[in-house]
């Protein structure tokens, strides 16, 4: 089998070795073109995010994030709506978002920072004028956490042009003497999805007044999607078991999942099998598979195995099970396959689950009979799996008499 790299050096764009339509790489260098113009030492425009880094911490990049274009500009930060487009479309709209910086202690207290909570808090992007520290560099930036970004520039001035629309309800949430857990989750509640939430904690706008700081976006988006998740389990652990072993699947950018819900109290467990040639997997020769669990009372210790991919499946499930009103025993099996070459950010894992919920579930009266259907849809055999469980070594008198007739 041919790695990913290899694969790319052979191809170089035109081949499609990947098995994709298009070149996922050359998506970068096709929206140059449009934006060269925009690229200059200053700019005016909408500001659609901010963006906060976590290296050298406490003193970290801060800085908003503005689309060079007009298109997609309502959706460029808002991962919820990008499912089912392409590598190739995403990419290419998010190689489009300017990243300014500037150096600042998580703890300051300034204009600038007040100019970024306040496009952060905004219900529609703020205009921003910029001026920048020389030309913006263009290069593309991939994480396994964070969506795409564009080019980069030095951030030397910030004005945010005109009022800003900030709703009523997240402004009195914000300014409340609340901690973040506690307004993090008020606002999803008001209908804000954890995007919106993580873009907010970033900021530092969330928390008691003397406690509030910048929090690294990659940091937040984990933060903000546990904070809710943990709000829900609550929730979903006073729920009537269901009855029926449950099959939910979904897939997307080469990556498959299935959720399997068993009769009986809330426990969660993940699994991650990455085939060789990923660019995680690169020197392996064997699917390599990393499991996660969380038992009813919850863990302590953060999932470093999976990281954020772990809590993005976990909120998902929650929310899935909150929906149906009630609580399970749940496996999430996901197999990254060869053709994810690029890290997109745990948005498509969010997703993809969130997707697999959207549709009806397929019943099955016994564990062995749902395990059965799982295993004639994953790559890998289900006894590697097995191997590596938690919950599937763990017998429980469901197991033995099925449902009832």
């Amino acid at each position: 089998m041919v790695s990913a790299a290899r694969s790319c050096i052979i191809c170089k764009g035109s081949r499609m070795l990947c098995g994709l339509r298009t070149c996922p790489l050359m998506s970068r260098f096709n929206v140059k073109p449009k934006i060269e113009e925009k690229i200059k030492d200053n700019f005016f425009g909408p500001a659609s995010s901010v963006f906060i880094g976590r290296f050298g911490y406490p003193d970290v990049f801060t800085g908003p994030l503005t689309p060079m274009t007009d298109e997609n500009v309502k959706v460029i930060d808002k991962p919820s709506a990008w499912f089912g487009n392409s590598y190739d479309s995403i990419i290419e709209m998010r190689s489009t978002l300017l990243r300014t910086k500037e150096t600042m202690n998580i703890f300051s207290k300034n204009k600038n920072v007040d100019n970024l909570q306040e496009i952060a808090l905004a219900s529609k992007a703020p205009d921003v004028e910029m001026v920048l520290k020389g030309r913006p560099v263009y290069r593309v930036s991939f994480s396994d956490v964070n969506q795409p970004m564009g080019p980069s520039a030095g951030l030397k001035s910030l004005d945010i042009a005109g009022n800003v629309r900030i709703g009523r309800q997240v402004d009195r949430i914000v300014n409340d003497e609340l901690t973040a857990k506690e307004s993090g989750f008020m606002l999803y509640e008001k209908g804000h999805d954890v995007y919106k939430v993580s873009t907010i904690l970033s900021s530092g706008a969330l928390g008691m007044e003397h406690r509030k700081k910048l929090v690294p976006t990659r940091w937040g988006i984990t933060a903000s999607q546990t904070l809710v998740a943990d709000e829900i389990i609550k929730e979903v652990r006073d729920y009537p078991s269901i009855n029926d072993y449950t099959v939910f699947s979904s897939e997307y950018l080469d990556n498959h999942y299935e959720v399997l819900l068993m009769p009986g109290s809330w426990e969660f467990e993940n699994f991650e099998a990455w085939a060789p040639g990923t660019p995680w997997s690169m020197g392996a020769k064997t699917a390599q598979i990393l499991e996660e669990y969380e038992p009813y009372g919850g863990r302590k210790k953060y999932a470093d195995l999976q990281g954020g991919g772990f809590y993005a499946s976990r909120l998902a499930v929650a929310e899935g099970l909150k929906a149906m009103r009630r609580q399970a025993r749940v496996i999430v099996f996901r197999e990254v396959y060869e053709g994810y070459v690029i890290p997109l950010g745990v948005w498509q894992v969010l997703e993809n689950v969130r997707n697999a919920f959207r549709k009806p579930g397929i019943k099955f009266a016994t564990k062995e009979e749902s395990l059965k259907h799982i295993g004639s849809r994953l790559r890998l055999p289900l006894s590697d799996y097995e191997k590596e469980s938690v919950v599937l070594k763990r017998k429980t008198l469901k197991d033995f008499i099925g449902s009832p007739a």
